[in-house]
């Protein structure tokens, strides 16, 4: 199994910090670092702190390292791992590679920006270390193209699912220059010490997990505006009802981010002309409103839906009203073959029923 000690990973957004949490829970070193801020917050302005001074340079790391300890579920298996990830940044803080046996981008889904990054920090990466991606569908092979041919060799996407301390799924995808066997010998890693199950997919639009998974979504998305539907009666159906998670379709979508989502379908209905199912990954016109809105799911505290506590400190949970744009209390739709299948155990049995239910 390849030796790893020491992991670089960088991006210190949700994705990021939680991947950074789930090494340190395997026992590993990490540096996390992130961009350098271009403006004061009114904190660090009354406190007379300066763009170069270290604590504002090292903000948006260290503010996804705080963060990870008030996250629930929580991504850490002891608080005190946390103690084992510095943050840092990409101005000051490259040399930090140099020491590291893998490095992993996990900044934003887009190419131009991922390309940038990489041919930033190929030059501090060495000649054995491991470099990887965590997109969700980009191209691996377009990503190789900003590295020098020999570190392609050691070139691959790692995509985690999150929260990675509890999902699973990892989906390893070499580019076409990749070492077989050091794509091989990450996937042992990735298996052996962070209990991944390993999916090797192709450099196809989305990969596996999300080309299947988003499709369901939006098309549970179709479904809903043709038959004006609510959210959660999209919800009652495709979760436990037909052998998928309690977090059905919106939930999953709020927990996964849905710019992230809008990203997928964008991506998907850009990059596959010719399938016959094109026109589901066509963003709808209130996804793109959530994102103008800054309604990104539990990364900003509220998406498809929103928790809150009323006047008695009891938890109140909302649900978009997908026609105006706002929330409204949500509610608990019962259908029949809905409740009819909560005792069934065999999922063909579940999906049969309900898809054959006449309500």
């Amino acid at each position: 199994m390849r030796q790893i000690n020491r992991v670089a990973v960088l991006g210190a957004g949700v994705m990021g910090a939680t991947i950074a949490a789930h090494l340190a829970n395997a026992g590993l070193d990490v540096e996390m670092l992130d961009i350098v801020p271009r403006e004061l917050t009114e904190e660090e302005a009354a406190a007379g702190l300066t763009l170069e001074d270290p604590k504002v340079r090292n903000r948006i790391a260290t503010a996804g390292l705080e963060g990870l300890k008030k996250m629930k579920p929580a991504p850490f298996y002891l608080k005190e791992f946390a103690g084992q990830i510095r943050p840092g940044n990409f101005e000051d803080h490259l040399e930090r590679l140099r020491d590291c046996d893998w490095i992993v981008e996990v900044v934003i889904e887009h190419l131009p920006i991922k390309l940038q990054l990489l041919e930033k920090i190929a030059p501090y990466i060495r000649e054995d270390a491991v470099l990887s991606s965590n997109t969700s569908g980009l191209s691996i092979n377009a990503m190789a193209e900003a590295l020098p041919v020999e570190l392609r060799r050691r070139f691959m996407v790692t995509h985690f699912f999150n929260p990675p301390r509890y999902m699973r799924l990892l989906e390893v995808v070499g580019c076409n220059e990749a070492d077989p066997q050091v794509v091989a010998e990450m996937a042992e890693f990735l298996s052996r010490r962070l209990g991944k199950g390993i999916v090797q997919a192709k450099d196809t639009p989305n990969f596996i997990a999300n080309r299947i998974g988003v499709y369901a979504i939006y098309k549970g998305i179709r479904h809903m505006i043709d038959r004006d539907l609510d959210i959660e009666d999209v919800d009652a159906v495709a979760g436990p009802a037909t052998a998928r998670p309690k977090s059905a379709a919106f939930r999953t979508a709020d927990l996964v981010g849905n710019d992230t989502l809008v990203h997928v379908g964008n991506n998907s209905y850009e990059l596959l002309p010719d399938d016959e199912e094109r026109e589901v990954f066509k963003v709808p016109e209130f996804m793109q409103q959530m994102i103008e809105k800054k309604q990104l799911g539990n990364k900003t505290k509220g998406g498809f839906y929103k928790k809150t506590r009323d006047e008695s400190g009891k938890r109140v949970i909302f649900a978009l009203d997908w026609r105006t744009g706002e929330y409204r209390p949500a509610k608990r739709p019962k259908f029949p073959s809905v409740e009819a299948v909560k005792q069934v155990d065999d999922p063909a049995r579940k999906v049969r029923e309900v898809v054959n239910g006449k309500d």
